[in-house]
């Protein structure tokens, strides 16, 4: 096992046969196994005390399974960049539109229309970030409109209550939850995925409230109150990841 370690980021990254691990300690009792997109870097999130042997056999045990992650980013397909120009191919849960640019009349709008055009409504010389800020606020509040139904019909089928649920955009999760607070967070693109997929990401993280770890409790508790979660899932990691360029 070969450590090293970039002084600019103090970042531990120890090579195990031909994999590349960045090793992040932390104050945590269990050991924590990532495969993050795009290029399927390799994180292990281990309590402070590891030693090199425990590291060793916790790479080694999931070996087939990081090779698999790897190879199904590397065969993901991509979004292009982000360029907000007429004509541009853009999703709302699921469904492709094309770009249609207009001058606005007053206020700055989009609107997704019935054939298939995502008219954005601004000024002639918005630049590309604002209109992509105008968007952005688009997919939130097209997501907040379908949680104040999902939500509270998710809380009453698994008998639990979240303090807070809040959208952003997030780099290596569609979702997470603070078991302790209460809190859910969503990953913003989300909206662009069929809107089943968010409802998994839902369910979810609310049956985290019930039981924290991914084990058989939390799978039986899935297959219980979402019989096709797997499904759901599948679609959901088919679909071309967003364009991001992706640092963490």
């Amino acid at each position: 096992m070969r450590h090293t370690k970039s002084n600019a980021h103090s970042v531990e990254v120890v090579r195990i046969g031909d994999i590349d691990v960045e090793l992040n300690r932390r104050a945590i009792k269990n050991i924590h196994l990532s495969v993050l997109p795009p290029n399927g870097k390799v994180r292990l999130s281990i309590p402070n005390d590891t030693s090199e042997q425990k590291i060793r056999l916790a790479i080694v045990n999931k070996l087939a399974w990081i090779k698999k992650q790897q190879a199904d980013f590397a065969g993901q397909e991509r979004q292009s960049i982000r360029e907000m120009v007429n004509g541009e191919c853009h999703y709302l849960w699921g469904k492709k539109y094309r770009l249609k640019l207009v001058e606005a009349q007053g206020k700055y709008a989009v609107t997704a229309k019935g054939n298939g055009n995502l008219v954005l409504a601004v000024a002639e010389n918005t630049s590309t970030d604002n209109k992509l800020k105008l968007l952005n606020r688009f997919y939130r509040d097209e997501m907040q409109r379908s949680l104040e139904k999902l939500l509270p019909q998710w809380e009453k089928k698994l008998g639990v209550n979240a303090n807070s649920l809040n959208i952003k955009k997030m780099k290596t999760k569609w979702g997470s939850c603070n078991i302790q607070a209460k809190r859910i967070w969503l990953n913003l693109e989300l909206a662009k995925k069929p809107p089943e997929c968010m409802e998994f990401i839902v369910a979810h993280e609310l049956v985290h409230l019930l039981e924290r770890h991914h084990n058989e409790r939390f799978r039986s508790f899935m297959d219980k109150y979402m019989p096709n979660w797997r499904e759901r899932r599948d679609l959901l990691n088919s679909l071309p990841l967003a364009y991001e360029d992706w640092s963490y």
